[in-house]
């Protein structure tokens, strides 16, 4: 039977009781399902598992998402590698807050983290519950949301002459990114959702990656994506998870946002694995 601990913070808890390299039976599927869609972020820890392992989970939640601008490990499909290297000098990766692929017509439900070798300080990552700070928002910024169409982006991150394209080719990021012109494509998204599963609302905006919203002019654009920032990343609306070797976490990408902080990289090497899913089928639909 596992044991549900929530974090104490505005989203997040953790699941003890349970071997994720181990298969696990329909009840347990649904108890976890169920923690997962009421936290938003759930963390295992003290897990062994091999990258096989975690493909397997992967489709206890959902098929495998696409990874438009990462490149797999070795000997793996789905499965990304986010390292950095004790002498690594390029700036540290994803500090902004965002959510996975937003840019995409069909973004990934979720991402799994699992993490192999982790700095003994500093390296958090940051989440944020947009069900809260929309269910929290002031009415008056609430009205400016409403019937709100956000256009999204990979161009600043992703385009060749992106945060993460041409100019990097001569840095030293262990990391394995890739760069493309179909990075300047455009997706729109409405800015309040329902979240399929919880039937709750939620906010649905990565500021990184939204250009603007349909039918407003670029500063008034602006002016909304920065009010709306401005509020939805109050600490009120944060969970800050602390890393520790064998944890398994997967958050919901529909419902949160997420950013990585630093850490001593002159002294220190990090590692993790990623995998991102698509919307769910087969055993993890049978488990909702």
């Amino acid at each position: 039977m596992i044991t549900v601990t929530p974090s104490g913070q505005a989203c997040g808890a953790s699941v003890t009781g349970v071997d994720l390299s181990k298969p696990m039976d329909g009840t347990t599927l649904t108890e976890i399902r169920r923690a997962w869609i009421d936290h938003h972020v759930l963390a295992f820890p003290d897990q062994k598992l091999t990258d096989p392992d975690l493909e397997q989970l992967t489709e206890c939640f959902g098929d495998f998402g696409n990874e438009p601008y990462f490149v797999p490990i070795d000997g793996s499909d789905h499965v990304v590698a986010l390292t950095r290297r004790a002498d690594e000098k390029a700036p540290v990766f994803a500090e902004t807050w965002h959510a996975d692929w937003s840019f995409l017509e069909n973004p990934p439900i979720a991402t799994i983290l699992y993490s192999l070798v982790i700095p003994p300080v500093g390296g958090d990552t940051g989440f944020i519950n947009q069900q809260k700070a929309l269910a929290d928002m002031p009415a008056d910024l609430r009205a400016r949301l409403e019937g709100k169409v956000a256009i999204h982006t990979a161009a600043g991150a992703y385009a060749p002459d992106g945060r993460y394209g041409e100019g990097e080719k001569d840095s030293d990021r262990s990391m394995k990114i890739l760069y493309s012109e179909d990075a300047k494509n455009t997706q729109t998204h409405p800015l309040i959702q329902v979240h399929p599963e919880s039937g709750r609302e939620t906010l649905y905006c990565t500021k990184g990656y939204i250009m603007g919203f349909d039918g407003m002019d670029r500063e008034e654009s602006k002016q909304l994506l920065n009010d709306l920032y401005a509020w939805q990343t109050r600490p009120e609306f944060q969970y800050m998870h602390k890393w520790e070797a064998g944890t398994f976490v997967i958050w919901d990408n529909r419902c949160t946002m997420h950013a990585a902080t630093g850490f001593d990289s002159a002294a220190h090497h990090r590692e993790m694995w990623r995998i991102t899913l698509n919307a769910q089928t087969g055993a993890a639909q049978a488990a909702a």
